[in-house]
């Protein structure tokens, strides 16, 4: 079977099972819905149609249930198929879209905005700007520190991300304790939260995801020929350098994006990855639509899991709660490998 039809029929597989998941999310609440009704109101939503739902259920469904569980779905989207990126950029299986100190920025801009509102003007007073801002001047400036003589390399830009993330943590950690009575909202947020998801979210996040992965699609091949070398994928005719700009930039937009409306929440781009490779291979033409699509789904499980408890728990406790003994099993079974 060719690698257009593998790809095509695990695009639709793992799209219909999002659709599924997305459907049986929103039935799940204090007012139980059937997925006929949950179905009509997402077709309402389109504006094609105009099936007869009650004012009540309507509501739940379209301003209640749907913007958090599309916004967990847009999140997971992007930081699984961030994290297929870096995987592949530094050929390491323990590469996550926050390697590189970009969730650390993300996450100075956004506590800086909430401990120290005044400091902000309005333009940026929500906190997605100052945290995309923040994640975005995060990566130039790993990047400008690992870049010497036109060449950035590989093992630079990690150390200077590590280092970076170090010195970020430091930054967090202070304005925290200065936070005063926003100390509750900082913690939060650092911990990963869709409780209080908009449409307005959705519309800042899901167009940058989008268009994000959909360039990166056009770089699969590339990114398949990095991982001979860059020695070996100089030779055979891939401009390197060039290359791992765009996937730099475009693995830190798509991150940004995911981690500016829902806080820092990890494993999502470290373990879809290594489980869709498993499935389907290391190819990325295969791999990268498959582990965004794979993505959005974990994190609505993921999300659907933390609300549905007594008291609802911050989204990224799930997702380590799970991810982190998942990844134990991969490598007692030896199943994570060098790329």
């Amino acid at each position: 079977m060719s690698t257009l039809y593998r790809t095509l029929g695990w695009t639709v597989a793992l799209t219909a099972t999002l659709a599924a998941v997305v459907v049986s999310s929103a039935m799940l609440g204090p007012v139980r819905i059937d997925p006929v009704t949950v179905s009509k109101v997402v077709l309402n939503l389109t504006g094609l149609f105009a099936y007869d739902v009650s004012g009540v259920e309507q509501t739940i469904v379209a301003d209640v249930r749907l913007p958090r569980i599309l916004l967990a779905a847009t999140v997971g989207f992007s930081l699984a198929a961030a994290g297929t990126v870096m995987q592949g950029f530094f050929r390491n299986p323990l590469a996550d879209p926050s390697i590189i100190g970009v969730s650390s920025g993300a996450a100075a801009g956004a506590v800086a905005a909430i401990a120290f509102p005044a400091l902000f003007p309005a333009v940026l007073a929500s906190v997605h700007v100052p945290a995309f801002i923040g994640a975005l001047v995060t990566a130039f400036l790993v990047y400008a520190i690992a870049t010497e003589g036109g060449r950035t390399p590989v093992a630079t830009l990690l150390l200077a991300g590590v280092a970076l993330q170090a010195f970020l943590g430091a930054m967090i950690s202070y304005m925290m304790v200065h936070s005063g009575e926003n100390l509750r909202e900082a913690v939060y947020w650092m911990m990963g939260r869709l409780h209080r998801s908009s449409w307005s979210d959705i519309e800042f996040a899901l167009p940058i995801a989008l268009l994000g992965v959909l360039v990166l699609a056009a770089y699969t091949r590339e990114m398949n020929v990095l991982l001979l070398g860059e020695e070996d994928a100089q030779a055979l005719g891939v401009n390197v350098e060039r290359t791992k700009v765009v996937l730099l930039v475009l693995a830190t937009v798509v991150t940004a994006a995911g981690v500016a409306v829902a806080g820092v929440i990890g494993f999502v781009g470290l373990v879809v990855p290594h489980m869709m490779r498993l499935v389907v291979g290391p190819d990325h033409r295969i791999l990268l639509p498959t582990s965004a699509l794979a993505g959005a789904s974990f994190l609505v499980l993921t999300d659907t899991l933390s609300r549905a408890g007594p008291a609802e728990v911050p989204v990224g406790i799930v997702t380590a709660a799970l991810g982190a003994p998942f990844f134990l099993f991969l490598l007692k079974r030896r199943e994570v490998h060098s790329l």
